[in-house]
């Protein structure tokens, strides 16, 4: 029995030894150790030791107990301390890495256009207003001397959710709403998103613009005038030539289109301005008495003028990109040029 358990110890610590993991420590020690193990089951069979080696054979057995349970201790302790500084190997930084560029976002170039504008309107004493995307005919058409059937609604060719609910094609129907609610003096600017059914190179389902309102006592074509020369040559630069033109919109009279000397020629004729040396920018005109009579404003006592461009194309001009889909492909090449 003696030399059963010598032969047990030197098994149980051979297989503790070539032990990898804890699962298989824990089964060496249930192997020889457990209620069931080897050597528990050898200990029970100590009534088959004769009677004068009982005492020496039990010594041994709690001997060998106590060794095999201390080395399987030991075996998992050294088994932890390897897992563990194997896990803060893994998650080393290495300090010696360059460092990453954290990158940081552009303003759009149509919204850095819209704060130029309004910074500018603002210092003429305009007040910056916005109103609802999704608006009632009566406010985008209607009051705006636009009644159902004329001939001006085919110039802007309307998104309807409703038959008297519509995706605003201008943002006129803010100064309608405005007016409605103040009396003169009103000088404000209406900034914001439009829909119209157009889109290729120049045209856009969805688009910006700006429009502007000013009624006063007094006020005069002149006034609209030398506003919009100052605004153009701020935004365009003092050199920049611009001209008048007679127009036709259904809420003012009379009307005027504002052209600027091609940015691209100089005025020579080019692809841009179709050889005619002068661009397009904005409309404009003097309100029509009959919005004025829509909204309770006496005619006879106030005037006022009011004015409306697209952000998209000024941007376009302004920094020379030939087709308005680029502005909504969020591509970060380009934006990243602003």
């Amino acid at each position: 029995m003696i030399d059963d358990l010598q032969h047990l110890e030197i098994n149980a610590l051979a297989e503790l030894e070539q032990s990898t993991n804890e699962d298989q420590a824990q089964a060496v020690r249930t192997k020889y150790l457990g209620r069931k193990g080897l050597l528990t089951t050898l200990l029970r069979n100590i009534a088959q030791v004769p009677d004068d080696e009982k005492p020496l054979f039990g010594k041994r057995c709690n001997e060998a107990k106590d060794i095999l349970s201390a080395k399987i201790d030991e075996v998992l302790l050294q088994q932890l301390l390897r897992k563990k500084s194997e896990g803060l190997l893994k998650e080393k930084i290495d300090v010696t890495i360059p460092g990453r560029i954290i990158k940081f976002g552009r303003v759009h170039p149509v919204i850095q256009i819209r704060r130029e504008i309004c910074a500018i309107f603002a210092s003429f004493g305009f007040s910056i207003v916005e109103g609802p995307e999704v608006e009632l005919d009566y406010y985008n058409f209607e009051a705006l001397n636009i009644p159902k059937d004329h001939p001006a609604r085919d110039m802007q060719d309307t998104f309807y959710i409703e038959e008297n609910i519509v995706l605003r094609t201008h943002t006129s129907p803010v100064q309608v709403r405005i007016m409605e609610k103040i009396q003169p003096p009103v000088r404000i600017l209406s900034p914001g998103r439009v829909y119209r059914r157009d889109s290729d190179v120049s045209h856009t389902p969805m688009f910006h613009q700006i429009e502007g309102l000013l009624v006063d006592k007094g006020v005069s074509f002149a006034d609209l005038k030398g506003m919009l020369t100052a605004f153009l040559k701020k935004i365009f630069g003092m050199n920049t030539k611009l001209r008048f033109r007679p127009s036709f919109f259904p809420f003012t009279e009379p009307s005027a289109e504002v052209d600027i000397r091609c940015v691209m020629c100089g005025g020579s004729g080019c692809r841009v301005c179709g050889q005619s040396g002068w661009l397009e920018i904005l409309g404009s005109g003097m309100v029509d008495p009959a919005v004025f009579h829509n909204v309770g404003y006496d005619s006879e006592e106030y005037t006022g003028f009011a004015f409306g461009l697209g952000l998209e194309r000024i941007a376009m001009l302004k920094y020379g990109v030939s087709d308005i889909r680029l502005f909504f492909e969020n591509d970060i090449r380009f934006l990243k040029q602003f």
